[in-house]
This record gives structure tokens, sequence and C-alpha cells, in this order.
């Protein structure tokens, strides 16, 4: 079994127009169209039994159509999908209180998209009501290269947080953050939270991850492709030759996945 838990997918009306924005922006090509069905084809193709999507709510008021959006396509064909809240809506618990209603799993957080910093303790009552609810919360961590600026989520920013949420059920995406592998080395791992591998597989020496993996350890990682922006099928092949036991392989590509969807 293979859950891919870093995955985004757009509804058919504007998924071919958001893909073209985000790929001249990030300067990168996508190996996917931005909707769901191609996002399970892709699947598919590589083996993935469950690809998690994860939306953003760039600004306030989106979020009504984006879960919506989510809860329509959660639990269809080996897609799952998380919701999404932006910080500056001022009636975040009604917005995660419906997340929770539709059945959603957990929200998405880009601290760069929507213009926030990971320790930025306005953001905390969010945080906690969601974990409240027991959803699972994901980040966007390091650098994102469609906004080449200052990172708003760095591994010291990130460890603050965590120390004063204190909850089990967050996820730092792209290895604990993004350009920055060694800063997650000497300062995240070993803190109560997990990492996903989205868009990492080629992208940063094998030796951080082995690290990275060994340091942390293999229970807290996440198999993770950020697919359109890196091929799934690709991800599973590079990450099945790493030099890992099965048993080690197992745990990230989907029994840690399994225990945090509990």
């Amino acid at each position: 079994m293979i859950i891919d838990f870093h995955t985004h997918a757009f509804p058919d009306s504007i998924a071919h127009k958001t893909i073209e924005i985000l790929m001249d922006k990030a300067r990168l090509p996508s190996f996917c169209d931005g909707t769901v069905s191609c996002l399970r084809r892709s699947s598919e193709e590589a083996g993935i039994d469950i690809s998690v999507v994860l939306p953003i709510a760039t600004r306030s008021g989106q979020e009504d159509t984006i879960n919506k959006f989510a809860s329509e396509i959660n639990g269809t064909d080996g897609i799952m999908s998380f919701g999404s809240v932006h910080p500056e809506s001022e009636n975040y618990k009604e917005i995660l209180d419906s997340i929770k209603d539709y059945g959603l799993k957990g929200i998405k957080l880009h601290p760069d998209y929507q213009g926030f910093f990971i320790d930025d303790e306005k953001t905390y009552p969010i945080i906690e009501y969601a974990a409240k609810l027991g959803l699972i919360i994901v980040y966007h961590a390091g650098l994102d290269l469609g906004i080449r600026g200052q990172i708003r989520c760095t591994p010291l920013r990130a460890k603050k947080m965590l120390r004063q949420i204190g909850y089990d059920k967050i996820v730092l995406a792209h290895m604990g953050s993004h350009a920055l592998s060694g800063d997650v080395l000497d300062v995240l791992c070993g803190e109560d939270v997990y990492f996903d591998t989205g868009f990492s597989f080629g992208k940063m020496p094998d030796e951080y991850i082995y690290d990275i993996i060994k340091a942390h350890g293999e229970d807290k990682i996440l198999f993770g492709t950020d697919c359109p922006w890196d091929s799934q099928k690709e991800d599973v092949s590079y990450f099945n030759n790493l030099d890992l036991s099965q048993e080690v392989k197992d745990k990230i590509l989907y029994k840690n996945a399994l225990e945090l969807l509990k």
C-alpha cells in the first residue's frame, strides 16, 4: 500500500489556469493538469492507493468554496482531501467546525501564500481550536519556489510554534523545511512533529534524507510527492531505490499515515 500525503488538485473550471499561473511563478514544469481526474490517473500509474489533496485558502472568504469542493472529492476513487482556513478569517471556528462536519481529516496552512509567520501568536487560537477538533494540521515549510522572498516557516520558527502549541498531529512538509535541511537536522529532528517527503527526492542530497530519517525517527516521516510539482511515479521509484529496510519503507509509505489518519 502507498499513501501520498501531499498532493494538489483543483476544480475542473479553474485547474488549467491555476496550473499555468503557478508554473510561471515557480518556474517549474507540471506533471499533471491540476484536475482530480489527472491526479487519479497519475496515482494509478504510480501504484498509489490514496492521494491526499491539500487545498489552500489564499484569502479570507474562500473557505466555503474550497472546503465544499474538498468534501465532494473526499473519499472518491483513491482521493482524500483536507480543508483550509485563512488566518485572517474571524469566523475560523465556524469554518473549522464545517471542515470537521464534512468529515475531512485535516487542514493545510501555507505561511507564504497566506501571509503569516508560523510562530505568529495571532494564529495560535486557530491552531488550538483545530487541535481541539482533532484535525491534522499540515504546514508548508521552508522555501516556496513560487514566492522567492522571506521564508516564513523556518525550522527555528517552527520549533517555537511546536513548543507553544504542544499538539501531536502537525506535519511540516518538504522534509521539515525545503532548502533548509541542515537546520532541520540541527533544530527540528526529535521534536514531536511529522515531516512529509514532498518535493524532496532529487532536490536534496540523499545523505540528508538518510540523516533526517535516522535523527527524527522513521515513525514520524510520511511519503508525499507534492504532485503535480513532482512525478508520483518517479518519486515512488526513487523512494523504493533508497537504501532503507522494507520495514522502514512500509512505515513511511503508508503505516505512519494510517496511524495519523485514525
